[in-house]
């Protein structure tokens, strides 16, 4: 194992008061949350206007191209949640979040004053690392805080103010958009994110690897950390174990899906003659959607399971995917929007369903001791899939239609559930030593 973060002052206090438990560490774990909303609402700004900048600004024609920025900011994400998992333990996960604030500041400024698409593929560069540092850390920390017993609710209430926060700045930026421009206003909320979620990060959070520790003495009766080299963590949550392999390839998948819907869905409902205002509504419907649901569906998790609901969510995903494609060669222009409509929120619904559950069967079968690399891993390959998106629908969209590569992801989308029914085990949710367990499948 990776040697122990400096000792701070942080780490000091949490070493002497330790209790793990939602209630316990209520004040932390809100302003965790309230941060994370700021996270998402830097994603958020972009996902209504930005394939619009690539063709009013700069005339990109070619769908490949256009989405050159989600190619970058997928690798680059997927990479910071590898290393933000890696060096969680040595660093500390306080700085790691600090550290994913100072990357993003620069972010909005890059896109308003962009002078070619460059510019903004760079910003998206800098908004990967932001991404990956301060939502792994987040992620990370709210699972230190809570502890086993409540995990599917925590990751609820993470991923829901995240996701909602997507749905309300992809809401603002295409009502600004539509007021005052596709640049520079939609990107001033921007500057208030980054400012925001830096100076609560850097003033009041608090580092929790303690509370990992001492979750792991509870669990595991005195061992305070499991000896597992980083390597053995990449394979085994990679593809050495099944259940993580099928965590995994199902978030690669579900962020292959996201990525398509950043990238191409306000093309696809601009060509058939929406405003940019009714874009924006489309595009904060499903993260709404999916915001909102967790709140439920992360909770449920934890009392039913987390193996069904994963392989459903997929197939609900798929079903939404292929309606929004549907509904602009089965039914007349005027009538297209109600179903598109649909069609989003059956894609929130699904990816609800998959999201926080994802990250808590992940934390249930990870040691506390390697849980943090194991989350990375785990986030590397779901982030990756905003990448593996980008190329996959750009290279269809540009060979045969951006209908077509919107059904060809729908297809991927539903064999990855099944993926995840075949693969995925059947398993007791870890509860800790004296505690009651649990009997729900995973």
């Amino acid at each position: 194992m990776a040697p122990d973060p400096p000792v701070t002052g942080d780490a000091r206090h949490a070493a002497s008061s330790v209790t793990l438990g939602l209630r316990a560490n209520l004040a932390q774990f809100s302003l965790l949350v309230l941060v994370n909303a700021f996270v998402g609402g830097m994603v958020g700004l972009e996902r209504a206007v930005l394939p619009l900048i690539a063709e009013h600004d700069f005339g990109l024609a070619s769908k490949s191209v256009i989405l050159s920025f989600l190619v970058s900011f997928g690798i680059v994400k997927a990479l910071t949640n590898l290393v933000a998992g890696r060096y969680a333990e040595v660093v500390g996960r306080k700085r790691l979040l600090v550290a994913g604030w100072l990357f993003g500041l620069p972010v909005p400024f890059m896109i308003m004053w962009a002078p070619s698409w460059g510019w903004v593929t760079a910003a998206n560069v800098l908004l990967g690392v932001n991404q990956g540092l301060c939502w792994s850390m987040t992620v990370i920390m709210k699972i230190d805080l809570v502890g086993p017993n409540r995990r599917g609710l925590a990751m609820g209430l993470n991923e829901s103010a995240g996701y909602g926060a997507v749905a309300l700045a992809a809401l603002a930026s295409g009502y600004l958009a539509s007021a005052y421009g596709l640049r520079p206003v939609p990107f001033f909320l921007g500057v208030a994110f980054a400012a925001l979620g830096l100076g609560l990060s850097a003033v009041f959070a608090r580092d929790t690897t303690a509370h990992a520790r001492h979750e792991a003495r509870v669990r595991y009766g005195g061992s305070a950390a499991a000896p597992l080299p980083f390597r053995d963590v990449f394979v085994r949550t990679s593809w050495g174990d099944p259940n993580l392999f099928a965590c995994s390839q199902a978030g690669l998948v579900n962020n292959l899906n996201d990525g398509m819907a950043w990238g191409l869905l306000p093309l696809f409902f601009a060509a058939s003659g929406l405003g940019v205002a009714r874009i924006g509504m489309l595009a904060a419907i499903y993260p709404a959607v999916w915001g909102i649901g967790q709140l439920v569906t992360g909770a449920l998790s934890d009392r039913w399971g987390r193996k069904w609901m994963i392989a459903c969510g997929m197939w609900t995903q798929a079903l939404g995917i292929w309606l929004i494609a549907a509904a602009s060669r089965l039914v007349p222009q005027g009538e297209r929007f109600g179903l598109w409509i649909v069609g989003a929120v059956l894609l929130g619904a699904g990816t609800a369903l998959v999201y926080p559950t994802l990250l808590a069967a992940i934390g249930d079968i990870a040691h506390p001791g390697w849980r943090a690399p194991a989350v990375g891993v785990y986030r590397l390959w779901r982030d990756l899939g905003y990448a593996v998106g980008a190329l996959l629908s750009g290279i269809v969209a540009d060979l045969f239609g951006v209908a077509w590569a919107i059904v060809s992801v729908g297809g991927l989308t539903l064999a990855s559930g099944i993926v995840v029914a075949v693969r995925m085990g059947h398993a007791p949710l870890p509860r800790p030593a004296g505690q009651e367990v649990g009997h729900g499948p995973l």
